[in-house]
């Protein structure tokens, strides 16, 4: 049986942890509503520019059985990429742990990915939890092409942009097949959804569904238009995955850190509740030592 003195060593030490946790969990909490803010105002744009991207190739490509055949050549390779390439994983993950299954649910995700894969593949890593797990990986054919850390919480449009640019990068210079985030989606406080999103190649708008299809005139040509607006519907989208990841990291590291007080707070009163027990019973053992030497005494 532990002594008083180690049982109250111990308590010191969860009522730290638990002081500790608190306010990692309120720093999260502030963190995770101006993430939200964050996400809420960026997703209209990405949405919109994507409707208008897809809508824009549909418009170029409707009088075709294929979708891709009069598309500059230039633009073809946005839609319509080689069938035997290599695929690139961008995996987003967390640049630090007490978050948790956010990280782990990503990397399992990302290992089925993996093992669907017949052949040689590419990886970007962002976040140093997914630098760490492609540095410890083992048993794949796999090269990483980027690493980009130490940007949560404070992700910003120019990161977007130099992952753009190693995306497109990649994606041309070695004639890419697809081109897939992994990411934690923000939907709510208590629910984070795990996408795998397929950025390259771009679906154009179906005929049963042109839904954001207006008949509008443009000036210069829809394929000049396109042209300009498909590097930028990219960066928009990575920019929306990094604040939506930003987002969902935060708010379950929040969720962690509340289960760690709650956790500490039963432990130290499980603990307290032994103490007063142990030093109960030392108590009642005096008294009884009193007695007996009292009527020893006596007799």
């Amino acid at each position: 049986m532990a002594s008083l003195r180690e049982i109250r060593r111990k308590i010191k030490s969860v009522k730290s942890t638990e002081q500790i946790t608190k306010a990692m969990k309120m720093v999260a909490a502030a963190r995770m509503r101006r993430a939200q803010s964050s996400i809420i105002s960026a997703r209209p744009f990405a949405v919109r520019l994507e409707d208008l991207c897809r809508a824009l190739a549909f418009r170029i490509g409707k009088n075709s059985a294929s979708e891709a055949a009069h598309f500059p050549p230039s633009l073809k390779e946005y839609f319509q990429s080689g069938p035997h390439g290599a695929s690139l994983i961008v995996l987003v993950a967390a640049d630090k742990g007490l978050c948790g299954a956010f990280n782990s649910n990503l990397i399992r995700t990302s290992l089925g990915l993996m093992q669907r894969q017949n052949q040689k593949f590419y990886a970007i890593a962002v976040g140093r939890k997914s630098r760490d797990f492609f540095r410890r990986l083992k048993g794949f054919d796999c090269e990483v092409l980027h690493e980009m850390t130490g940007i949560f919480p404070k992700v910003s449009f120019t990161h977007a942009e130099i992952l753009g640019q190693e995306i497109l990068k990649a994606y041309f210079e070695k004639k890419l097949s697809s081109v897939i985030v992994v990411y934690n989606e923000f939907k709510s406080v208590a629910q984070q959804k795990l996408v795998e999103f397929p950025i390259l190649p771009i679906a154009p708008l179906s005929e049963e569904a042109p839904g954001t299809l207006v008949d509008y005139e443009f000036e210069p040509k829809e394929e000049d238009l396109l042209g300009v607006l498909l590097p930028r519907y990219l960066k928009a989208q990575i920019y929306r995955i990094l604040l939506e990841s930003q987002a969902a990291e935060l708010s379950a590291r929040m969720n962690a850190m509340d289960a760690a007080s709650k956790n500490a707070k039963e432990l130290r009163g499980s603990l307290n509740l032994s103490l007063n027990r142990q030093r109960q019973a030392m108590i009642t053992k005096e008294i009884a030592e009193l007695v007996g030497g009292a009527e020893a005494l006596a007799s």
